[in-house]
């Protein structure tokens, strides 16, 4: 039997983020399973809409048809408010407060839910997303260390904290890729731009920008250690996307990280803390056995699939009816 369902999105569902990619993924394992999937353009500028982007989405939504579960992502919901009023009565929500469910990206956000905004904890479900599990191929020990790092250039990611430890190695071999969206914070990209120029690391760190998951694959290929201290992650996909490359990673501690990278993977510091960072750093970077250690536990980590978490997701949708 064929069953519909809506997923309403803030801009390009192409855009090459974490979040947008668990849509669309999540979205194309549905259409194997017999969902026929609504995908409603909000507009741009979430979560700080201009009014008519607002209006015409809140059009939108309300243009549905009735009965047909609604999932709306998170980054837009917050700020629709009048939207979520006007449907909870005739259509299941999945999102915050107006909504009869709610999807967490994993067990970290669902209690921040629960916690700080009030949702009950009976009306919470976790899906994670998924990993596609690659065969990662055969690395050097010895050499030049590159290091990638892979999110949109905003202040939540914590690249200044990266620059600021690689700073005090230069004695070391290393090479940095930073490949995310420059344009979601220009203002970050332009301080970051300055600040590897200022500290004489232009020659060492690449800002390649976004990239697809085409261009990705091979950076991953090549990649001896992943590096992103992020301030703040509700799941981490880059994280155990490097992992599923093999790819040993240095995280932090920051929201369900420590959930997402297992222990004999990576190792995780405190955000915002460069010194245990450097150190990290100077650690893995010189001694290529601890790093083939840790790619080890890489490679010999178990992550669900796409399909498996569609298969959470459209239950979750189908207690809704």
């Amino acid at each position: 039997m064929v069953r519909n369902a809506a997923f309403a999105v803030p801009g390009d569902l192409a855009i090459p983020t974490g979040g947008y990619v668990y849509d669309r993924r999540i979205i194309a394992e549905l259409s194997l399973r017999d969902w026929r999937i609504e995908v409603v353009d909000l507009g741009d500028g979430f979560p700080y809409p201009a009014a008519a982007t607002r209006a015409a989405a809140c059009a939108r939504l309300a243009a549905l048809r009735p009965g047909d579960p609604v999932v709306i992502d998170g980054l837009a919901f917050g700020v629709l408010a009048e939207a979520a009023a006007a449907l909870r009565a005739s259509h299941p929500l999945v999102a915050l407060a107006c909504a009869r469910h709610v999807i967490a990206t994993s067990a970290a956000v669902a209690r921040l839910l629960v916690d700080d905004y009030g949702v009950a904890a009976g009306r919470v479900s976790v899906v994670e997303p998924g990993t596609d599990r690659v065969l990662p191929p055969p690395r050097k020990r010895e050499g030049e260390v590159k290091l990638l790092a892979v999110g949109s250039v905003i202040p939540r990611k914590g690249y200044d904290v990266l620059v600021a430890a690689l700073a005090r190695l230069r004695h070391l071999p290393w090479r940095l890729i930073i490949a995310g969206d420059r344009g979601r914070s220009p203002q970050t990209s332009r301080r970051l731009r300055a600040e590897i120029a200022r500290l004489g690391l232009a020659d060492r760190i690449t800002l390649l920008g976004a990239v697809t998951p085409g261009e990705l694959s091979p950076l991953y290929a090549c990649t001896d250690l992943f590096v992103l201290p992020s301030r703040f992650e509700g799941y981490g996909m880059a994280y155990t996307e490097a992992i599923a490359h093999g790819v040993p990673v240095i995280g932090t501690t920051a929201g369900a990280v420590p959930q997402t990278v297992p222990a004999e993977a990576g190792v995780l510091v405190a955000p915002d803390d460069v010194e245990a960072l450097t150190a990290t750093l100077q650690r893995l970077i010189a001694n290529p056995h601890e790093r083939e250690r840790l790619a080890a536990g890489a490679r010999a980590a178990k992550f669900p699939s796409w399909s498996e978490q569609a298969a959470l997701f459209a239950r979750v949708l189908e207690s809704l009816a």
